[in-house]
């Protein structure tokens, strides 16, 4: 028999990387919130590698945290090695990485969760959602206990049908032999909901004690202090090393050798898997011609012995592991402490969502992460943000909030999933976003921060730092502006040591920035501001001095897009009223409908031709109503 347990304006379903964002993010909009679980020992586990950041991910992390979420903050309290990628490239492509150490971060997190104001964390396993007239009025767990709320998140990962396979072995579970959620799943599918099945692995853990470091080549962090957060004030020194070491031609014969027993190859496993994350069976059937692939040793923390054997994703039978991994430099004698495996499971078509993340078919369910197609904690914390602040929104009767490709890298990961969709498990990376020079990891801050206080995610104090920032930048810019920097000895020697070439004229700083050699600490010895500035500071004045043609293109092309963005599409538009339209736009148009003209453009199968068609049908539209007035 069920029983009122309580009315909440959010219910968040799985307290992964998407739903401790998406719980902390409601609560701090103000929503009476309420977190449902399978474990409370797990909040925010990793169930693969032990790392957050990376190209276009670190990015996302910092974005995250602009935006008042907590992945950010977290990994800066927890890692055991940090550091800056791409440092010899521009900074459009720089980014963060972090080791974590995995038990601690769950400890962190879960901390995080249980003094988050508006709040509620409760352990249960949601067994069926309350649906009345295509409108979500809350869920039901399996004690039968009843939660109402007029917007439900789910976030349930890879635990939709989970199946872990192991050669011939398979079994229903979610990650670490975690309870798998079947009943919800089946209900999403009688809901009208569109799902697919995906895969995923992960590769074994060793015992520490039994490497052989020293057949292997360490990779330390960086003793520099490195954050995600902007709000991180104490810095860890104390830094663990990873290590490196390869596959050999051994290796790649016993994989060979024994592919018909990979789950991957013998047919067990029928769902996709992703395209930048595969297997080592994978690489060594479409990468034929390397005779060695990389595979890092990643310590899982300060207070265990497991390490992450990075490159050795697998789906074999565990005996193959180990003869596998005995061809490995430094792993001769490891002890397999948990084996690889594969999982598959049950994933949302992301076409069927809205850009808010809410469900076309049902009012107020709105779903993000793992489940909505992606991989990836990263992209998964930035849709269970977004997610969070738009549930909130619809519970309280506030204002969505959709970014555009051009404000982050994750309105680029969700405009891409809800406009094209994905046939494999979707990764962020640097190529997919058409204005990376304006996402960068020094700028999110810039991009989003006034964003993330509009919406009450980040706090008036916080937003005063910002402020002051901002304003300490643009007084170095216009004080550069205005010091004029003469061929004196000190000026033409500062010069030289950059190997810039010497002064023939009085010149302005500002100018002088803008040569691409040329460091502000450089111009700053010998034109020193009157106060002290900031690291952070400086990096925006050196970067917006020196980008900044590139930079005012870069708006020019986003100032385009947005006059396309702001041509929206009315709600009631019937495509099959549109003469002209390609057969195939016409029916991805009323499959993914479109709010605007410029997320039009971007549904695949939709060309040039089909959008001028478009245009002119709705400015006729127009032209029609006005005239009938």
């Amino acid at each position: 028999m069920t029983y009122d347990a309580g009315h909440y304006d959010v219910i968040v379903i799985g307290a992964g990387h998407a739903g401790v964002e998406a719980g902390i993010a409601a609560a701090k909009r103000g929503a009476k919130t309420l977190m449902l679980t399978l474990n409370l020992d797990l909040v925010a586990f990793m169930p693969c590698n032990p790392s957050i950041g990376g190209p276009a991910k670190g990015v996302v992390v910092r974005e995250i945290d602009a935006l008042g979420g907590a992945m950010g903050k977290v990994i800066d309290k927890t890692h055991i090695q940090m550091r800056l990628l791409n440092t010899r490239k521009g900074p459009a492509v720089r980014a963060l990485r972090a080791q974590a150490d995995k038990p601690l971060y769950i400890k962190e997190m879960k901390r995080v969760l249980e003094t988050q104001e508006n709040l509620t964390l409760r352990q249960a396993m949601v067994e069926k959602l309350l649906v009345e007239d295509d409108q979500i009025k809350g869920v039901v767990t399996e004690t039968k206990a009843v939660y109402y709320a007029p917007t439900v998140i789910v976030t349930t990962g890879t635990f939709m049908r989970g199946r872990v396979i192991i050669g011939d072995l398979s079994y229903e579970s979610g990650p670490n032999n975690q309870r798998t959620s079947v009943s919800l799943s089946e209900q999403l599918e009688e809901l009208g909901i569109e799902m697919v099945r995906f895969k995923t692995g992960t590769p074994m853990r060793v015992n520490s004690r039994t490497i052989d470091y020293s057949k292997t080549e360490i990779q330390p962090g960086e003793q520099e202090p490195r954050f995600f957060s902007y709000e991180t004030t104490e810095f860890i020194t104390d830094q663990i090393p990873c290590w490196l070491t390869y596959t050999n031609e051994h290796t790649h014969k016993v994989i060979n050798d024994n592919l018909g027993l990979s789950a991957m190859y013998s047919g067990m496993i029928k769902g996709t898997g992703p395209r930048y994350c595969p297997s080592i069976e994978d690489k060594i059937v479409r990468f034929n011609d390397k005779p060695r692939h990389q595979i890092f040793l990643e310590p899982e923390g300060r207070d265990t012995e497991e390490v992450y054997v990075q490159g050795l994703s697998t789906s074999l039978p565990e005996y193959i592991q180990k003869e596998m991994m005995e061809t490995v430099p430094g792993l001769e004698n490891a002890e397999i402490m948990r084996a690889g495996y594969a999982i598959e499971y049950d994933s949302v078509v992301p076409t069927t969502l809205w850009p808010t993340l809410e469900t076309k078919k049902i009012s107020g369910l709105f779903t993000a992460g793992q489940l909505n197609g992606t991989s990836g904690y990263e992209e998964a914390a930035g849709q269970g943000l977004m997610a969070g602040i738009n549930a909130a929104a619809k519970a309280l009767d506030l204002e969505s909030l959709i970014l555009d490709r051009s404000q982050g890298y994750i309105g680029v990961m969700i405009d891409d999933l809800v406009t094209k969709g994905t046939d494999e498990p979707y990764r962020l990376l640097t190529s997919r976003a058409e204005f990376r020079l304006m996402l960068r990891h020094d700028n999110a801050d810039m991009r989003l921060t006034e964003i993330g206080h509009q919406v009450g995610t980040i706090s008036d104090e916080r937003y005063e730092r910002f402020l002051e920032k901002k304003r300490l930048i643009e007084e170095e810019k216009n004080r550069l502006d205005q010091v004029m920097l003469k061929p004196t000895e000190d000026v033409q020697a500062a010069i030289e040591s950059s190997g810039g070439s010497p002064l023939k004229e009085a010149v302005r700083a500002l100018d002088l920035l803008r040569r691409p050699e040329m460091k502000y600490d450089v111009i700053a010895s010998v034109t020193p501001s009157e106060r002290p500035l900031a690291e952070d500071v400086t990096e925006q004045v050196e970067i917006q001095v020196k980008y900044a043609g590139y930079i005012k293109k870069a708006l020019e092309q986003i100032e385009r897009m947005r006059k396309m963005e702001s041509k929206t599409i009315p709600e009631d538009i019937d495509y099959d009223d549109i003469n002209g339209l390609a057969t195939e736009a016409r029916d991805r148009l009323k499959k993914v409908r479109p709010l605007s003209v410029g997320q039009a453009s971007r549904v695949s199968g939709v060309n040039p031709a089909d959008v001028s068609i478009l245009l002119v049908y709705i400015e006729q539209g127009k032209i029609a109503r006005v005239s009938g007035e």
